[in-house]
């Protein structure tokens, strides 16, 4: 007898089309019978070692966070109800072109010191692993959900060629192309850059052309946080088109937003160049959070000179008065590149995480300037994460509309006042923009969270409710689920989501959460 039939759902199967009722029948992980309108047919119901009545309820796949920030926290908090929660079931992870492999001991310690408000210190993780493969070999020991990762960029540069600003030698140029290269041989999914991050911003387009060609021989993707979101934000857009193309490599952008005030309505000026590229042929997709402001730590901001060489001379550098001042100078007059080309306004810069517990009284504040922004840079020595309130709401509105967007949190799990998209982003699609302001129907919504991802992600057994297919699997209630977590409470668990299945197994039962570690590495599919 199979394992479970849950009754009388609702079904939104991922592709777009109409829902249905129906019974689904899970046996071993996988849907193995779907019987549409059963009860009105009077036909024999199939049964199960249990049955679960989801009379009320939408049955959709689960949802996949296509840029995630749990490359610590799948392995240090085996609850994971952030992500659980929400209906997540896949994570993609190793974003923005800074993660822990592949690594050596001197690039995992700089690495570990540059996104400490990203991920937290890792003075709780055992890091066993050096190469990606080892990685993705500790995830598979048991996690909440699934997790696929992209090479990170910026770590490989770390390790092939340093912290310095100047471009790869020959041999380092190889060594990037073989550590890239076994990364994707080992499982990686494809390759993230973080091009206003340190060191990987410091990549020459021809560069990033070479890596890209390696990540389209394996059928990867590549995944660019590009050169600015702010000033030139379009044209960093059409370099990474331009990029792609050359290098004849499918590409998705990275949290797709036009933010600052210098962008305010110029969403559909993008999303005409990206309908330009799709109808030549190119290969894009993009993901983005339903939220106005973005999150990143504070040391991000700086200019990228003043990142060279690493956290250590970061910190030198802020402490020397002169050199200071002429980081001032760049933040506040020229416009840094760390802050995408615009002059920093401080009173939207929101502290929402320190490193250190002694200075937790910053947390919730707005910065009033370069001094005190500069003390805490010190005091914590990098670690310290924000809120930047710089975004647009119809920009938000206009990006999720369109037929390539996907769904993703870039939440950052640390600090004390996280964005609320680490904890909300999906049931926030579907409370607030689905059934409240009827931007996306219902249906359109789970494709854009399901299966458009999972056709990036190229899983040919996730992503729909198909026969056959994974049991990866979310049940709502559509009248009332809804983000739980706001600015005041980031950390308040999503309603209105009773249960989340992962590989067939409740991690999510009757709105709590399981014991259950179903979760483990997805990895490329062979070309």
């Amino acid at each position: 007898m199979e394992d479970l039939v849950i009754r009388d759902a609702e079904v939104v199967d991922g592709t777009g089309a109409p829902s249905y009722r129906a019974d689904v029948v899970v046996d071993g992980g996988r849907i193995v019978s779907i019987v549409k309108e059963a009860a009105a047919a009077g036909c024999q119901r199939p049964s199960a070692m249990r049955e679960l009545d989801a009379e009320g309820l939408v049955l959709t796949p689960g949802f996949i966070d296509m840029h995630a920030h749990s490359d610590l926290a799948l392995l240090r908090d085996p609850d994971h109800s952030a992500k659980a929660a929400q209906g997540v079931t896949l994570e993609v992870i190793g974003q923005d072109g800074l993660s822990y492999a592949p690594v050596d001991d001197r690039t995992l310690a700089e690495v570990r010191r540059a996104i400490t408000g990203w991920n937290g210190s890792g003075d709780d993780i055992d890091f066993d692993w050096r190469s990606v493969g080892e990685y993705l070999d500790r995830l598979d020991g048991g996690i909440a959900v699934n997790a696929a990762y992209l090479v990170p960029q910026g770590t490989v540069r770390a390790l092939a060629v340093g912290w310095e600003d100047r471009e790869a030698t020959p041999a380092e140029l190889d060594r990037m192309r073989r550590l890239v290269a076994e990364g994707l041989e080992q499982g990686a999914v494809g390759m993230s850059s973080g091009l206003t991050y340190t060191p990987g911003m410091y990549a020459k387009d021809a560069e990033l052309t070479e890596l890209c060609r390696v990540v389209a021989s394996y059928g990867g993707y590549y995944c660019p946080h590009h050169r600015s979101y702010g000033a030139g934000a379009l044209e960093a857009y059409a370099e990474m088109v331009a990029l792609a193309r050359e290098a004849g490599c499918a590409l998705h952008l990275a949290h797709a937003t036009m933010n600052f005030g210098v962008n305010e309505g110029r969403a559909p000026e993008l999303l005409a160049l990206l309908d330009e590229a799709l109808a030549a042929g190119a290969d894009i997709s993009l993901d983005t959070y339903p939220y106005t402001p973005g999150s990143t730590t504070l040391a991000a901001l700086l200019p990228s000179w003043a990142g060279e060489g690493g956290p250590d001379a970061v910190l030198a550098r802020l402490a020397d008065d002169a050199t200071a001042e002429r980081i001032r100078h760049h933040l506040e007059v020229t416009g840094s590149d760390g802050c995408h080309g615009v002059p920093v306004e401080w009173h939207t810069i929101e502290i929402s995480g320190v490193g250190d517990p002694a200075l937790a009284g910053w947390v919730g504040r707005r910065l009033d300037g370069w001094a005190a922004a500069r003390r805490l840079l010190l005091e914590d020595r990098l670690a310290t994460s924000i809120l930047q309130h710089v975004g647009h709401e119809e920009n938000v509105r206009a990006i999720m509309r369109h037929r390539v967007h996907t769904g993703g949190s870039d939440g950052i799990l640390q600090g004390a006042k996280p964005h609320p998209r680490a904890y909300g982003t999906f049931p926030h699609y579907l409370g607030h923009y689905v059934r409240e302001l009827g931007v996306l129907s219902l249906e359109e919504c789970v494709a854009h969270l399901t299966s458009r991802p999972a056709a990036r992600l190229r899983l040919p057994d996730r992503g729909v409710v198909r026969e056959g297919y994974r049991a990866d699997l979310v049940l709502f209630d559509p009248a009332t689920v809804a983000a739980g977590s706001t600015y005041e409470r980031p950390r308040a668990l999503p309603t209105g989501i009773p249960h989340v299945l992962v590989d067939g197994r409740f991690v999510i039962e009757d709105g709590r959460r399981t014991d259950v570690l179903a979760g483990r590495s997805v990895r490329r599919t062979p070309v």
